[in-house]
């Protein structure tokens, strides 16, 4: 039997931040996929997690050893809209796995049937989400973002009721942690100062370790969250991605992504997208997200105000000062990330409007926003593209400025370093998601996995997972399966 090197930090934290709970077991379980290099990273056995006994832990059925399973509670901001109660509904936390180099992810089922906090749902995940989830994150580890990340799937055999009935499957998931601005939220609202003082701490030792020298520790939290939003919502930016739900209690202190719901990657360029099917006023189209983003970070200061310090009034000073430093953390993440996509080195003034130049034209020729930056790379490496002649001036201006480059620097390797061309398009995912709901046809699914864990190079053969859907293959709306 494979041991998991399991040691639970968080169920130590006082008892009103949880609920024990173990998963529910489920009729038949069957395995989808393992990911072979999660579990290199995790240190765990693939083979064994592909066999009878890991199939079971992976489903619910079986408990490891050394696993302490929780929900945990958090509040959040959904659409705008205060939400005191919200937790762990259809997930459960295994624990927390220790590797050999003494990082800790947690473990967490996801799908694994109803909590203390499921308010009268059932806990279970249909499959098309699970399958979204673990093709989307994996894409997301592949292009440099930070990210949870899925380390196995399965299906139940059980049928799981939303608008239709459709077959039930669990995510197995890995991140640094699951801690949200929502989980903060959830005790300043309740004026728990206990359970506050804990999770700083707990946040402090396991995120952010270097606060624990710095004059005021909560500050130095704060300051450490919003450093990490700036460089995680400037990375989806730089890549055309659309979250699609950013509450508070989905934006976790380790700045990692996580809930991959009605989530897509843009085709043609919009500054003004949205896909998910719950998101009717474009709160959280892609223009929107490092507004949105700033919000939740200022969400998360209010809930730190009684650490920051004990004088109110100088701690909503402290914290105002924190959250105004990230517009400018954000806007250099996004240039310094535009300089790589573009092969610019070196900061000039004309950098930032010609960036923003781009964006304009990619807009009025509604332009693939992976392919623009795709062929933009051949252009910098003398090959043939498809760029419309739309693009003509601007490229004339971009290769200008390229000459400002050192002599030394090859910037079309570093533009294929920066410009995927590979991403989980929509119409694929949709497509691998129908195939495997209604026929059972994994096919789609494991190609799409295996092809977009290289999304940087070209490879023959694969050119249907580059292009642009047809108009017929265009997908509106994306769902999010609760």
């Amino acid at each position: 039997m494979t041991v998991l090197n399991f040691d639970n930090s968080y169920i130590k934290l006082p008892s009103q931040m949880y609920s024990l709970q173990a998963p529910t077991e489920v009729s038949s379980p069957k395995l989808i996929r393992v990911n072979y290099s999660l579990c290199k990273l995790l240190d765990i056995d693939p083979l064994w997690l592909e066999s009878h006994e890991g199939v079971l832990i992976l489903a619910g059925n079986s408990i490891p050893a050394g696993a302490e399973p929780i929900a945990t509670a958090y509040a959040g901001h959904q659409f705008g809209h205060w939400n005191p109660q919200l937790g762990d509904g259809r997930a459960v936390l295994l624990g927390e796995v220790i590797t050999a180099d003494q990082h800790r992810y947690d473990l967490q089922l996801k799908g694994s049937g109803p909590t203390p906090y499921s308010r009268s749902g059932d806990g279970r995940a249909p499959l098309g989400p699970v399958l979204r989830e673990y093709i989307v994150s994996e894409a997301m580890a592949a292009l440099g973002v930070s990210t949870s990340r899925a380390l196995a799937a399965v299906t139940t055999g059980d049928p799981v009721y939303r608008e239709e009935v459709l077959p039930g499957a669990v995510l197995a998931r890995v991140a640094q942690s699951h801690i949200r601005v929502g989980t903060f939220q959830f005790f300043a609202a309740r004026e728990d100062s206990e359970a506050l003082a804990a999770l700083r701490a707990h946040v402090i030792d396991r995120h952010f370790p270097e606060a624990n020298q710095a004059e005021n520790p909560a500050l130095a939290l704060l300051q450490g969250a919003i450093a990490a939003q700036a460089k995680l919502i400037a990375s989806w930016q730089l890549l055309g991605f659309i979250h699609g739900v950013m509450n508070t209690d989905n934006a976790l202190l380790s700045g990692e992504t996580i809930d991959y719901g009605p989530c897509a990657f843009m085709d043609d360029y919009d500054p003004e997208k949205v896909f998910s099917s719950i998101d009717r006023g474009g709160r959280y189209a892609y223009k929107n997200q490092p507004e949105i983003a700033h919000w939740n970070l200022a969400c998360l200061a209010q809930a730190l105000l009684s650490q920051l310090n004990a004088n109110q009034e100088q701690a909503v000073d402290i914290a105002q000062q924190a959250i105004n430093e990230f517009p400018a953390l954000y806007d250099h993440e996004f240039q310094q990330g535009m300089c790589r996509k573009l092969g610019l080195v070196g900061t000039y003034p004309e950098d930032a409007a010609l960036s923003a130049d781009l964006f304009d034209i990619m807009e009025k020729h509604s332009a693939d926003f992976t392919q623009t930056f795709h062929q933009l790379t051949k252009v910098a490496k003398g090959e043939r593209h498809t760029l419309n002649d739309g693009f003509s001036q601007w490229v004339e201006r971009w290769q200008e400025r390229r000459k400002l480059n050192p002599g030394n620097i090859n910037s079309s390797a570093l533009m294929e370093l920066a410009n995927p061309v590979y991403i989980p398009r929509n119409h694929l995912v949709e497509a691998a998601i129908e195939a495997a709901t209604a026929a059972g046809n994994y096919t789609l699914f494991h190609e799409l996995v295996d092809v977009l864990a290289d999304p940087w190079h070209e490879r023959e053969g694969l050119d249907r997972f580059a292009a642009s859907p047809s108009v017929d293959q265009l997908v509106k709306h994306t769902f999010c399966g609760t």
